[in-house]
């Protein structure tokens, strides 16, 4: 799989592959392997872009067009 929106996001950004890199403590070379579906994506890495982009995972993947992020679900504390 090839993941477009990770290229057309960073190019949207004016960001290079070597700065993304460094934010996510990759080697470039990984990141493009990435961009280019050449090595599958970690999921911490997936949440992270989704972070920094202020997209939702579903959008990176491809799975929507609806780039909106869903809203956080605070954690309940169990009752003792």
């Amino acid at each position: 799989m090839v993941y477009q929106r990770l290229r057309d996001l960073r190019e949207d950004h004016d960001l290079s592959q070597s700065k993304i890199a460094k934010l996510l403590h990759v080697a470039q070379s990984r990141y493009s392997d990435y961009e280019r579906g050449v090595s599958n994506m970690p999921l911490d890495c997936l949440v992270c872009w989704a972070d920094y982009y202020g997209v939702s995972t579903d959008y990176l993947l491809g799975r929507t067009y609806i780039s909106k992020p869903y809203p956080i679900i605070k954690q309940r504390r169990k009752k003792e």
